[in-house]
């Protein structure tokens, strides 16, 4: 099966790719293409669709990820790394060719980032906890650190959970609301005491606050198309044991 290689007419020629399931070497609940370090499936199977998926978006690069947290958290990578080595953090940045920056998600918003003209990529994990704490901010603040113009930045957010397939409780919505009242426009209601939160949407309004000028939302739902994409919720809800990792990978 051909890996399914998801690209952003935004990022132009950068060397980019939104990965789903499709195309790897795992079997079962984590069928095929899963890249989660963390998970229970074979490590051999892993390694090798890591391989495969960094080959599919920058041959011959170096595939580099961290140890995620939910944080704003921002690794600059001045050479590659061993897995075994993984960062805490969550988002990853570097001018350097031939390393390929790695981002796993499984419904939370993996947001690639360019400045070609400076040659300075970026990869972020955006789940509600690290947009809510500013992940896409600092990730633009580590791109200027090195090079970066924020005028020249694009911004890609790729598959994540949809507002319709993401019910959150009251309590959610008043954080996102004490942060800042404006926070309730991503809202739409749900049943009794329950709304349906849009991620995607809060993600691109944190990158054009931010001012990203050129930002593209691919409107992709990843609990919705389960033959396409893993989704950590869609897991829950069937009571299946596990859930894989989708990758989105970004290089120079």
């Amino acid at each position: 099966m051909t890996i399914d290689v998801i690209r952003a007419k935004s990022l132009g020629e950068v060397r980019h790719g939104f990965l789903g399931r499709r195309g790897g070497v795992s079997t079962g609940a984590y069928a095929s293409l899963n890249v989660g370090i963390g998970s229970d499936d074979d490590p051999g199977a892993i390694v090798e669709n890591r391989r495969l998926a960094s080959e599919a978006v920058l041959p011959g690069g170096t595939l580099v990820g961290l140890y995620q947290i939910h944080s704003a958290d921002v690794v600059t990578v001045i050479a590659p790394f061993d897995d075994s080595l993984r960062p805490r953090g969550d988002a990853l940045v570097t001018n350097r060719p031939g390393v390929a920056l790695g981002i796993l998600t499984a419904d939370c918003a993996p947001v690639l980032f360019a400045d070609a003209e400076a040659g300075v990529v970026a990869a972020a994990h955006a789940g509600w906890k690290g947009a809510l704490g500013g992940v896409t901010d600092a990730t633009i603040l580590a791109m200027e650190a090195i090079g970066a113009r924020r005028d020249r930045i694009v911004a890609a957010v790729g598959p994540c959970i949809a507002r319709a397939s993401y019910e959150v409780d009251d309590a959610f919505i008043r954080r996102f609301c004490e942060s800042d009242p404006e926070n309730e426009r991503f809202f739409a209601d749900g049943r009794a005491d329950h709304y349906q939160f849009d991620l995607e949407a809060y993600v691109v309004s944190r990158l054009a606050v931010a001012g990203i000028g050129r930002i593209e939302a691919l409107g992709l739902d990843t609990y919705a198309d389960r033959e396409r994409f893993f989704s950590y919720r869609r897991a829950t809800h069937r009571d299946e044991p596990s859930y894989g990792r989708q990758i989105s990978i970004i290089g120079l």
